[in-house]
């Protein structure tokens, strides 16, 4: 309910807007395909046929300043992978309370990342997609409130963000879409920035709740069904380790930027836990070089999954718990481990000033699957 009514009341400022201030209105777009490089491949949504669609998106920002320190602003985006229906992205209204200042309220983007606020918009970086290993945690935003404070800390430039409130949308669970809901999100990201470079840092936490119960666990079984059956057999104990409600959840992220002498430099590293719960431990993190010459950015990138998988949960269980409950839930845990890495070879090239083609291989090697994947993709990033 709090998510529909900021966004109706953003939306409602944006149609009354026009009659009492300037209308601003810009966007941008990706125009991408792709295609893996063998026919059991599939990588970042694409297989052996070459897919005009699956990363391709258009986006709209609409941004009304209302007088007196009030704006409003919006983003309606369509996404070809969801046969570009167009949502609201972002809706929320801003108010300048002083020059360093601002507070935000409505759909946000959740600033877990250094590119966050414009991870969509592939015109802002070199890459052709922002790294998945790092950038692949599910959701982006939350419905809340937002508080912005840039200042000068000595030579640093300085930009502090708190954040509070919650998400409910959806969620993927060993190949299942299931319905989410983090509440009491509370979070802060600061950066610093110096001359050619900076530094930045977020945490989060929130309660998390993953609603599971209608997902199949295997044909003609849900996971209600098996966890109804666990609490028969007298395992009530272990259903709360696995189930996922009102759980405490944590993000953690660290990042570095340097941009000098034409190189650039980007670095980030996170951490994801949700205690009591049979959500792996993760420490994920990429690193990426590139080299402008002119007009043309080649670059390379290495990025790391490391999602440690918690046998610990049903350990206690080997002895005493029937082989025909003991593999589902063995194979419930195990599912949320992953160990990969993946390179990362691109080029952009800037033939406008505000269009830029990009070209980028892509080879994933998963270890615990023990198979190597590789896709290619290109295609146009612009802003208007």
């Amino acid at each position: 309910m709090l998510k529909k009514s900021l966004i109706a009341v953003t939306l409602s400022s944006l149609l009354i807007a026009p009659a009492y201030a300037d209308l601003t209105i810009n966007g941008f777009a990706s125009i991408k395909a792709g295609i893996t490089l063998d026919s059991d491949d599939t990588l970042y949504g694409y297989d052996d046929s070459l897919d005009f669609k699956n990363e391709s998106l258009f986006a709209v920002q609409l941004m009304s300043d209302l007088g007196e320190k009030l704006s409003v602003t919006a983003q309606l985006m369509g996404r070809g992978a969801e046969d570009f229906d167009v949502e609201f992205e972002w809706a929320f209204i801003s108010y300048q309370l002083t020059d360093e200042i601002r507070i935000n309220a409505g759909r946000l983007r959740t600033p877990f990342y250094k590119y966050s606020d414009f991870r969509d918009v592939g015109y802002a970086y070199d890459w052709l997609r922002v790294p998945q290993s790092v950038y692949g945690l599910g959701f982006d935003n939350i419905e809340g409130i937002s508080f912005y404070h840039t200042t000068q800390l000595g030579s640093f430039d300085s930009n502090l963000q708190l954040i509070a409130g919650a998400y409910d949308g959806d969620a993927t669970v060993s190949g299942n879409n299931v319905d989410a809901e983090i509440k009491n999100v509370l979070g802060v990201a600061w950066e610093l920035g110096r001359d050619w470079y900076s530094l930045r840092a977020a945490y989060l936490r929130g309660k998390v709740t993953i609603d599971a119960q209608s997902a199949q666990l295997q044909p003609g079984v849900t996971f209600g069904d098996f966890f109804a059956g666990l609490s028969g057999a007298g395992f009530g104990a272990l259903v709360n380790e696995i189930d996922i409600n009102e759980e405490d959840g944590a993000f953690f992220g660290v990042g570095f930027t340097a941009d000098k002498d034409d190189w650039l430099l980007v670095a980030e590293y996170t951490t994801v836990k949700v205690d009591n719960s049979f959500i792996a431990d993760q420490k994920n993190f990429y690193v990426s070089v590139g080299h402008r010459f002119d007009s043309i950015t080649p670059y390379v990138s290495y990025e790391k999954e490391d999602n440690e998988a918690k046998t610990e949960i049903y350990a206690p269980y080997l002895a005493t718990l029937p082989p025909q409950l003991l593999l589902p839930v063995a194979g419930i845990v195990q599912s949320q481990a992953r160990k990969a890495t993946t390179y990362n070879l691109g080029l952009r090239y800037d033939f406008h000033p505000s269009a830029a083609f990009k070209l980028q291989y892509s080879s994933e090697d998963n270890k615990i699957a023990d198979l190597r994947q590789d896709v290619l993709a290109f295609g146009v990033d612009l802003v208007f």
